[in-house]
């Protein structure tokens, strides 16, 4: 299964609802456990972010705010506060398909995440499928601006 592909689902979800198009999903032992995708717009709250949503729900299923086996897949970097709650969160690998030029954050924690003398360590993976994920927010955000 290709995970990068049903983040991308989550993500025209949001897309099809008025919401910035970003879509996540956490697996753990190569099953999906959670998935999210933006719902900012929707319900008017700041922090209806892909992985947030994704996080609890994936805390709330494992019955624990620990996702130390987990992986986080998500279709654009992660901002500053989806950073904070990954990190708190100690997921295991975040794997991104486009980078967030304005918002994004993962590269720029990168040397505290991915720091071995640091007691949570993550991986941090560039995904597959940039240009289509690219191509979708382009369009989208286009469409705002008209």
């Amino acid at each position: 299964m290709n995970f990068m592909e049903e983040a991308l689902k989550e993500a025209k979800k949001s897309y099809h609802q008025g919401d910035v198009p970003v879509g996540a999903i956490i697996v753990k032992n190569q099953k999906i456990i959670s998935k999210g995708h933006n719902k900012k717009e929707k319900m008017q709250v700041a922090t209806r972010h892909a992985e947030m949503i994704a996080i609890e729900k994936a805390c709330k299923k494992l019955k624990t705010w620990h996702l130390d086996d987990c992986i986080l897949y998500v279709t654009m970097e992660p901002c500053l506060m989806c950073a904070g709650a990954i990190l708190q969160s100690r997921i295991k690998k975040i794997v991104y398909a486009v980078p967030n030029a304005k918002f994004g954050f993962i590269e720029s924690i990168e040397n505290i995440i991915g720091n071995p003398k640091n007691n949570h360590n993550a991986i941090i993976e560039k995904g597959n499928l940039e240009n289509e994920i690219k191509e979708m927010l382009i369009t989208f955000f286009r469409q705002k601006r008209k």
